[in-house]
């Protein structure tokens, strides 16, 4: 069956592409295994400014694999035990969120379930016309993983997240544009491109204030307003000393391009 994802790094940007297209994409141990040891490898590597997700064939990721769910296998396990392995699988989740460099979601077709909730877990989306999405858990008799409860109501607001948890149904590319659940949607064709513009324009920044940047939203989900602007002042004055900000500041006076080296 090959390897459940392929990992590559070119120009800054980490590419993780989940590989079973036969199965759409849908989750597995190997695949779950496979995507953390990606993701703590694009978290960790200096070389790695930008990390892109997506899949390959007609799907991005249909979530879980209802035929093992179906045949029961994981329910002979104590809840605990279970528990367990999922929270260790549900840290992709948190990956995507919290490594300090952007991620982008480049979903390619269908996105539901634990698929959903990694696209929701991602700084931005990016959809393919032809992709479909449903959060599909109420569906399935579940109540939902891989954190999309918790990142879905703020990316769409409380009410609308609720309606697309209690009331799952398909819908398209563009209609998730409409309702900002993606940041953009463009024609099949130019998705690959589109995605690797942004991820290159990304990638050419400086890396410490990208970096910066993310925590400051991610802070901003728990912080008062008092704390959030300790933590703005902080970060952006500490900046201010960075070799990348005086290059910023010398390429803009030579009207020149910056080269940030990430110090």
């Amino acid at each position: 069956m090959g390897e459940p994802v392929r990992y590559e790094v070119a120009g800054g940007v980490a590419t993780l592409t989940l590989d079973q297209p036969g199965s759409m994409n849908t989750m597995n141990p190997e695949m779950l295994t496979a995507v953390t040891e990606s993701l703590e490898l694009a978290a960790a590597d200096a070389a790695v400014r930008v990390l892109v997700m997506t899949g390959s064939g007609r799907a991005f990721c249909a979530g879980g694999n209802l035929n093992g769910f179906a045949a029961g296998r994981g329910t002979e396990l104590p809840v605990p035990t279970r528990i367990g392995r999922l929270r260790t699988s549900m840290r992709t989740s948190q990956l995507l969120a919290e490594m300090p460099k952007p991620t982008i979601a480049a979903i390619n077709g269908a996105c539901a379930g634990a698929g959903f909730s990694w696209a929701c877990a991602a700084d931005l989306r990016y959809c393919a016309e032809s992709a479909r999405f449903n959060t599909a858990f109420l569906t399935a008799g579940l109540s939902g993983d891989f954190g999309g409860s918790w990142t879905l109501p703020r990316i769409v607001g409380p009410a609308k997240a609720r309606e697309m948890y209690l009331l799952p149904s398909k819908f398209d590319g563009r209609e998730a544009e409409r309702i900002g659940l993606v940041n953009g949607c463009v024609p099949d064709p130019e998705l690959a491109g589109f995605v690797a513009e942004v991820a290159a324009r990304l990638a050419a920044a400086a890396p410490l204030a990208v970096a910066a940047i993310k925590q400051n939203f991610n802070d901003s989900l728990t912080d008062d307003f008092s704390a959030h602007l300790d933590r703005e002042a902080d970060r952006h004055a500490r900046l201010q000393y960075t070799e990348d900000a005086k290059e910023a500041a010398a390429a803009f006076l030579a009207k020149r391009a910056p080269e940030f080296k990430g110090r």
